[in-house]
Parts: C-alpha cells; structure tokens; sequence
C-alpha cells in the first residue's frame, strides 16, 4: 500500500510541476517532495487518523498535504520548520475532511482511531506477560479513545517530540490549552495504570 502512494505521490508531483522553473529545480525539488514523503508520511497519516478519518480519507489528506507542501516549496516560500508546517497542514485538511465526511453522511462523526493511533509491539516472551501486557495496552487504549479530541490531538503530537509551544503553533491553541491538556491526559492515563497495580 505504501508503494502505491509513494507511486501516487509522483504522479501528482509530475501533473503539478510549475512552468516557471527548468527541468533541473523541478526534479530537484520532485526528489526532496518524495523524500519528505518517505520520511513523514506515517506520522501524518497516523495524526489523521486521530480525527477519526477512515483510513482511506486520512491517506486523500495525506496526498492533499504532500500537494499543498509541493506547491508551497514551488512557489520558493520558507523551508524553515517544514516539520511544522507539515503537521499544521494537517490539522487544518483533516478538520475540513471530517466536517466534510459529515455533511456527506448527515451524522456526527465519533472517533474509532484508537487502533491505528497506538501500535506497541509485545515485549513478553512467556504467554502471562503476553496476556498482562495486552491488557494493559487495551485499558490504555480504551482510556485515550475517550479523551476529547483536543487532548487526544496534543497527546499524540507530544508523542511524536512536538515541544508544547510547537502543539500550541500547529493546533492554534493557547500555549496554557496545551499544559492544561496534555496535565489532563497524562494524569487520567496514570490513574487508569494505578488502578490495576
């Protein structure tokens, strides 16, 4: 599947390439689109998801984000935290894909992400540690799936080393929003891992 989107990535790169640059800027930057791409792809398609897109709408806002950074980069602006960027491109197409998908559907959208937003690999090699471990992962699991969105949004961010100044910059929160969040979601997800103990 990743190669077929690499593959769609350069299709739309050769339909959108500007006129105004020669041959050699163009494939120069084709070539840094495609290695952004590589590079970031999955953690944008994984913070998609965590606005409860359906795997094949979060994928078209991938394609649209790699799109939007082609045609920024062509137009020679700023390369400066394109990671940033990246993400807030995200945010802002995701929100618009679900209010979309909502109006298509006539109904509220609930999130049912929480699958494809929390990948642990299984650390336990006897079957007890397997099993306590899943658990654990589940009751996790169940208890981000309910954060609200916007805690579950900085969550993730945070996770993927977004500083909280950088979350505040890409969702267009207060840098206090995010504190109070992220303290919020933490404490639930420790008073969840307490209960058991």
């Amino acid at each position: 599947m990743t190669a077929r989107i690499r593959t769609d990535a350069i299709q739309i790169l050769d339909q959108w390439s500007p006129r105004a640059t020669d041959a050699s800027d163009s494939t120069g930057l084709e070539l840094e689109i495609v290695g952004l791409f590589d590079q970031m792809r999955d953690r944008i398609l994984r913070y998609s998801l965590t606005f409860g897109l359906s795997a094949a709408d979060a994928e078209e806002v991938v394609q649209d984000v790699f799109l939007a950074l082609y045609q920024h980069l062509a137009r020679s602006k700023s390369r400066e935290g394109i990671r940033n960027w990246l993400f807030r491109v995200t945010h802002n197409l995701s929100l618009k894909r679900r209010a979309a998908v909502s109006r298509a559907s006539g109904q509220t959208m609930t999130s049912d992400a929480g699958g494809a937003s929390i990948s642990i690999a299984d650390p336990g090699p006897n079957p007890e540690d397997q099993y306590a471990f899943r658990q654990r992962r589940d009751r996790l699991r169940s208890v981000v799936d309910a954060l609200p969105q916007m805690d579950r949004e900085c969550l993730y961010l945070r996770a993927e080393g977004f500083r909280y100044r950088e979350i505040a910059g890409v969702m267009g929160i207060s840098l206090g929003s995010v504190a109070n969040s992220l303290a919020r979601s933490l404490s639930r997800l420790a008073a969840a891992d307490e209960r058991v103990r």
